[in-house]
This record gives structure tokens, C-alpha cells and sequence, in this order.
């Protein structure tokens, strides 16, 4: 098997296909989304709907996740909170500020910003693997998520955890040839671009409008959000 056309392959043809079926599937959905519109209010505002958007951002994305206490969000959920938080943050910290992945950013976007050096980034590389595992194994044994879990969660699971755990792998050179595991991480993040918008992994995109519109709401009403 010729390794060499695999990963031009999958970094070329199957990698623009990929993404192209990533923006129009994302931009569809959003679309979708926004011309549901938004129902007129007629009732006077108490509060600033710009207010409530900014606080409702701060909460969500800055406080409440590191204040364990808070709500009892550790409480009642503590694997899926400490685990959780730890694979999206190690997540997007890897995809961000990794040298590697800024590199591909800046072929796409035109510019670069500065990134964490190598052994930050292998470090959280691993610890972001190892709370996936964690939720994995989470769902297997809660009764609720079992009793919830279908096909769909699983092949979420797999289709994010393949091209993390082989990105991995190859930057410590383990197992295959480099060009190898450089075609399967290549290959594996072509079919999580593709899948995205298909699946519920698309909710890191609506995330950003629900908790806007949430805010905006809790801000008009003069409420806490």
C-alpha cells in the first residue's frame, strides 16, 4: 500500500472536500437557525439586553466552570464536570495553540498567532485522551446515559477520539511509519469534519447564540442570568 498517495490524499483532495462540506453544512444549519426568527416582544424592558448577553457569557464560560460549588454542578455530575471540562479545554487548547494545527490555520485564514510550546501541548494532548476515555467508561456504567447512549453518541465518541489519539501517536513516532500515522490522523480528521454537521457535535457553534439570546432575555427582565 502506497502511504505516500494515501497522505497526499487525505491532506489534499479529501481534506478540501472535507472542509467544504463543513462550512455549507454548518453555515446551513445556521441558517436554518436564524430564519426561524425571533418573535417581536411587546413588553417593556426592565433591563439591558446587552447587559444580560456579556453576563451571561462571563457566567457561563468563565465562572461557573472553575466554581465547583456553584449550582452543585460537581455535585451531581462529577465525572462529566471535571472530565468534561478537561477535554474541551485540552481540546481547543491543542487545535488553538498547537504549533502544528496554528500552521494549518494560517494556510486557511492568512495569518498565525503565537502557540504553546511542544511538551504544554503534549501534555494536554494526553490528559484530553484520558478524560475521553473517562466519559467513555462514564457511559457505559451510568445507568441514565446508558439507558440514553445510541449509536449516534458512540460514533461521536470514536469520531472525535480518532484523531486525537492518532495525532498523538504520531507526534511521539510510536507503533507505524510517520507517513502512516500521519494518513490515518489525516484521514480521521477528514470524516470528523464531515461529520459535524450531521451530528450533535455541531453544538460548539450554537452554543455562542443560545447563551447570547438566553442573556438577552434574563438582561431585558432585569434577571440574573
Amino acid at each position: 500500500m502506497d502511504w505516500n498517495a494515501i497522505l497526499e490524499f487525505a491532506r489534499g483532495t479529501f481534506f478540501q472536500v472535507a472542509l467544504l462540506v463543513f462550512v455549507a453544512g454548518m453555515v446551513y444549519r445556521l441558517a436554518r437557525i436564524l430564519l426561524l426568527g425571533w418573535k417581536p416582544n411587546r413588553v417593556t424592558a426592565k433591563g439591558s439586553r446587552l447587559g444580560g448577553v456579556g453576563m451571561s457569557f462571563l457566567k457561563g464560560a468563565i465562572i461557573w466552570p472553575f466554581i465547583p460549588w456553584v449550582k452543585n454542578t460537581a455535585s451531581r455530575n462529577p465525572v462529566i464536570y471535571i472530565a468534561g471540562g478537561i477535554f474541551h479545554f485540552g481540546l481547543f487548547t491543542v487545535i488553538l495553540l498547537g504549533t502544528a494545527h496554528m500552521l494549518v490555520w494560517k494556510s486557511l485564514l492568512g495569518f498565525g498567532w503565537p502557540t504553546l510550546p511542544l511538551p504544554i501541548v503534549d501534555w494536554l494532548s494526553a490528559i484530553a485522551i484520558a478524560a475521553m476515555i473517562g466519559l467513555f467508561i462514564n457511559r457505559l456504567i451510568n445507568p441514565v446515559l446508558k439507558l440514553i447512549s445510541g449509536p449516534a453518541e458512540w460514533l461521536n465518541l470514536l469520531i472525535v477520539f480518532l484523531p486525537m489519539v492518532t495525532g498523538y501517536i504520531m507526534t511521539h513516532h510510536l507503533f507505524f511509519r510517520y507517513e502512516v500515522l500521519f494518513s490515518l490522523h489525516m484521514l480521521a480528521v477528514d470524516v470528523l469534519l464531515i461529520w459535524i454537521p450531521l451530528s450533535r457535535i455541531s453544538h460548539f457553534m450554537f452554543y455562542f447564540f443560545s447563551k447570547a439570546i438566553h442573556g438577552a432575555e434574563f438582561g431585558k427582565r432585569a434577571v440574573t442570568p
